[in-house]
């Protein structure tokens, strides 16, 4: 046990010179970002002390790290695309039934700007229409609904509503799986997610509307994912629509995605 608290000492300090280093600050700016004197902060790289708690928070935060991370991984040794998306999130924010059970907020189309700014806002997501379904699939888990726009994903029409269930390591993501992604640079997007990060640290986002060109986003750029679980639709899709991809379509696009990675890695070398 002694061995376990020693070395997580240890990597905590080294941990905490890596951030600082990382940020470009000298022992005493740092210092002045943290509000504290400027020999703990070589106490706490020397490992001759350990910061209270507020403290970890505030250095995870600057990192772009859960306090997790900073004291229980070398984050030196970290991949970026793994720093990337081990960038802090706040704790998912969810209201609860009487039961004490997680209800499914909606976000309509017209909050789709201010959740993005809102997202971790207790109050904000209190303000969310919220409701429940008697679906056995949606039983378990964390649930939120997005009214969808545009018909880049056919036959899911304007106006639908996706339910997602909340995806806490985007790592995760599943090739050729659809997925609410909720982002800093395109907004709220339904999309078919095809997972490149550990190749180069990129999503690549496909429309099922073929009209629609694929395109690719920075692990980083992307704050919630949420996994398609089900939709609700006021309008029924037209039989004779021929817009969607078929899989053999979309097992073309793959890859073509794929030679397009190949392309990227050889632009590199």
């Amino acid at each position: 046990m002694d061995n376990n608290i020693t070395n997580m000492t240890v990597r905590l300090n080294e941990n905490i010179r890596f951030v600082r280093k990382q940020l470009n600050l000298t022992q005493d700016q740092f210092a002045q970002q943290l509000d504290i004197k400027r020999s703990l902060v070589g106490a706490y790289e020397e490992g001759r002390a350990e910061p209270r708690l507020e403290l970890l928070q505030k250095m995870a935060a600057m990192a772009g790290l859960s306090v997790d991370i900073l004291i229980g991984r070398d984050i030196s040794q970290l991949k970026d695309y793994e720093r990337k998306s081990l960038r802090s999130k706040e704790v998912l924010v969810v209201t609860v039934d009487d039961n004490n059970r997680d209800n499914i907020e909606l976000v309509p189309h017209k909050a789709a700007a201010g959740y993005l700014s809102g997202y971790s806002d207790v109050e904000y997501i209190k303000e969310l229409p919220r409701f429940k379904l008697p679906i056995p699939i949606l039983s378990r888990g964390t649930f939120r609904a997005f009214e969808i726009t545009g018909d880049s994903m056919l036959p899911i029409l304007p106006g639908t509503i996706v339910i997602g269930e909340w995806v806490e390591d985007i790592q995760s993501l599943r090739n050729g799986k659809s997925y609410v992604l909720v982002t800093q640079r395109e907004g709220i997007v339904y999309k078919r997610v095809f997972n490149y990060l550990k190749e180069n640290g990129k999503l690549f986002l496909v429309s099922d509307n073929r009209q629609y060109a694929p395109y690719q986003i920075d692990a980083g750029e992307v704050i919630e994912a949420w996994g398609a679980k089900a939709y609700i639709g006021v309008q029924f899709p037209d039989a004779n629509t021929k817009n969607e991809m078929s899989m053999e379509q979309l097992s073309g696009v793959v890859m073509e995605l794929q030679h397009e990675l190949q392309t990227l890695k050889s632009k590199k070398q």
